[in-house]
């Protein structure tokens, strides 16, 4: 089972980060957080890497119902989409497959949460020709 659900495109990198943050919008989620991988690499560690960001996804809906069904669920949280700029000149969209993140999580109240969100997150993929 992999951990997460992979687009490769051939927009810009510039321009894939704003159309998955449009994407997650149209089903409710806001971006929480933005890592600049590239940057933080090269002010760390003093390293050149490709254009890479993690974007932390989260939907108060979908939170909220899973912090009813497990106190601790937080600690999977937010949902983490990569945006990375491939040699070949494709940039990849991954994210993070929330029904293999929630396998590890010894509570079956979970499930159909998870496969929803699960949908949620592959609509937001299809949205990005939008």
């Amino acid at each position: 089972m992999s951990y997460y659900i992979k687009r490769s495109t051939n927009f810009g990198f510039d321009e894939a980060i704003e159309r998955v943050i449009k994407a997650v919008q149209t089903e409710g989620f806001g971006i929480l957080t933005d890592i600049d991988v590239k940057a933080t690499l090269k002010e760390k560690i003093n390293v050149d890497f490709k254009r890479y960001r993690i974007l932390g996804a989260c939907n108060p809906t979908f939170a909220y119902k899973a912090f009813q069904v497990e106190d601790q669920i937080g600690i999977m949280m937010p949902c983490n989409i990569t945006v990375i700029e491939q040699d070949n000149g494709h940039v990849d969209i991954s994210i993070m497959d929330p029904t293999a993140a929630f396998n590890v999580i010894e509570n079956e109240d979970l499930q159909p949460f998870a496969i929803e969100l699960k949908k949620k997150l592959e609509r937001c993929l299809t949205y990005l020709d939008n």
